[in-house]
């Protein structure tokens, strides 16, 4: 059945949201171009994505009877949650995507402590006005960076949890909720939730959700320093915990293992300054766990101009941040895949692309591969700044 209750949300064309009471609903679903998302009760439990009448992604198999005995015996019911939470939000010259975020806080069934909202350095007072006006405290950053903002954010905060998310999101009424209740262990140090689409409108928008999309998967799953440690060989693939769109943190681990690395991310390197925080916490002996029953919805990149930058940047990004996880642990496997395997990586695609031809996939090639190395030359030209 239809869920119509998410169009109070405000989300976009393309993307239908199905309720589900028993496994074969799935089944019987007519499936809609572009995304359809299946829930059981206030959860997210699988997607199929479809393009011009083809399944291109589809993450249903699991889900039988038993999955949905599960997924209502692990559920956390609507309580009271004891810790409280600060929400730090990051902006920069977007006050009417800041509005939509802002608006979608009030109908949280945890309201937070408080709504902080940095201003990294946007170029008139429209983003204060928005803030102000969504009764926010508002503070100025005028150093351009994500995590110099994020920090900025995590220094104001009040609350036991630090919860972050985008100007380009709306959040679910649970979000906070599922987030914070989610730190039911002292060794949890972190907390990422599960990243819809908003909308799926634009070919830009379709493609980055099946090929470079945030989700992290509809099972909730726990990263902790024995997983950490298996991995001391190769790196631990710290970005697949979660998107820095809806994360959490414990406000304590700011003083355990410091700030966000301010060379990384949006205004810096361009990305991975949220998983290389993951990294170091794991490093640190915390535990990180992802929990797709908080949900929050992203409006992606709706031009192919728009999604060419972001990916170049998200490469340039990844590659910086390998090496900073290098400086920071010593970990050596960091070092050999950004110099090595990565290298090795790309010369093989481009290989491949000149004697088979491209493919969709690799349509955004040429970013991935300068980003790539540009984040090389980027950390090498910043590597004692912190």
């Amino acid at each position: 059945m239809i869920d119509t209750s998410f169009a109070r949300i405000g989300l976009g064309r393309g993307v239908t949201h199905v309720s589900v009471t028993s496994a074969s609903d799935v089944a019987e679903t007519t499936l809609s171009e572009g995304m359809t998302v299946f829930w059981r009760a206030n959860q997210p439990i699988g997607h199929v994505l479809m393009h011009e009448g083809q399944i291109t992604d589809a993450r249903i198999d699991h889900i039988n009877d038993g999955f949905l005995s599960a997924v209502d015996s692990k559920a956390r019911p609507p309580t009271k949650v004891r810790l409280s939470a600060s929400v730090v939000i990051c902006t920069r010259d977007r006050p009417d995507e800041l509005s939509k975020c802002l608006s979608s806080l009030p109908r949280q069934t945890h309201p937070p402590r408080e709504i902080i909202v940095v201003d990294n350095a946007s170029r008139d007072r429209r983003t204060r006005d928005v803030a102000l006006a969504a009764a926010a405290t508002y503070i100025r950053e005028d150093r351009p960076g994500l995590d110099i903002a994020r920090n900025a954010g995590a220094l104001q905060a009040t609350g036991d949890i630090v919860a972050y998310t985008d100007d380009d999101v709306l959040l679910h009424p649970r979000w906070l909720e599922q987030l914070t209740s989610a730190f039911d262990s002292p060794e949890i140090g972190a907390v990422t939730g599960l990243v819809l689409p908003a909308e799926l409108a634009t070919e830009a928008q379709r493609h980055f959700e099946t090929y470079w999309g945030f989700g992290k998967g509809y099972r909730e799953q726990d990263y902790d320093p024995a997983v950490f440690r298996s991995h001391r060989g190769q790196v631990l693939a710290a970005w697949d915990i979660g998107a820095g769109a809806s994360m959490a943190f414990r406000r304590e681990v700011f003083q355990a293992v410091g700030l966000f690395d301010e060379r990384l991310d949006v205004g810096q390197a361009g990305c991975s300054g949220d998983s290389e925080y993951w990294y170091r916490l794991l490093a640190g002996g915390y535990t990180c766990r992802y929990t797709p029953a908080s949900v929050a919805f992203h409006f992606h990149r709706s031009t192919m101009d728009g999604l060419a930058s972001q990916i170049y940047h998200y490469m340039r990004g990844h590659a910086a941040a390998l090496l900073v996880q290098y400086e920071r642990t010593g970990i050596s496997a960091n070092r050999c895949l950004a110099y090595y395997y990565k290298p090795r990586w790309y010369l093989y695609r481009l290989l491949r692309n000149a004697m088979e031809g491209g493919s969709i996939r690799d349509r955004f090639l040429k970013e991935e591969v300068t980003g790539y190395f540009a984040g090389l030359l980027f950390y090498h030209r910043r590597r004692f700044r912190r």
